[in-house]
This record gives C-alpha cells, structure tokens and sequence, in this order.
C-alpha cells in the first residue's frame, strides 16, 4: 500500500441502506473531489449494512457500491450526533 493512501471512514446513505466502512483516499483529496473522480462503483471494506430502519443486514470485508444510487455520504468523524 502507497504511504500516501489512508483510510477514512464514511457513512453511506442509500434509499435502502446505511453503510459505514472505510474508503481508501490519498492524503489531502477531499471527500467531495473522490466522490467526483470516482467510478460507477465505489470499494469499501470493513463493511457494516443496515436497513435504513437500523437492522442489521451483513458484515463484509469488502463491498462494491453503485454511485449512482449513494443518496448521501458523511465521514463519520464529521458526525456530531445522532437521533434513532
């Protein structure tokens, strides 16, 4: 692995789902700027699914997610809280 690439961790909003795992973004390239320069589907490992209600769905070590259908994307050190 390049050591200019780290990890960053991010939720994911689908019209279905709630992601949270970790993109593989080099150093200083803005989450908005990889979402832009991105393919039509984006890596994430350490992966945890939920329906948007909160159910669990999988744990994973790596999924591909379609663009197209991200509604909303966080870092989830932005995340200042939560409701149920």
């Amino acid at each position: 692995m390049n050591d200019d690439v780290g990890k960053q961790t991010v939720i994911i909003f689908t019209r279905q789902f709630e992601i949270k795992g970790d993109l593989n973004i080099y150093e200083g390239v803005r989450l908005t700027d990889y979402m832009n320069e991105s393919k039509p589907f984006i890596s994430v490992t350490g992966v945890e699914v939920k329906r948007r209600s909160g159910e669990m769905l999988m744990k994973a070590k790596f999924l591909n997610i379609r663009r197209d259908d991200i509604e909303m994307i966080v870092p989830e050190k932005s995340v200042i809280g939560q409701t149920s």
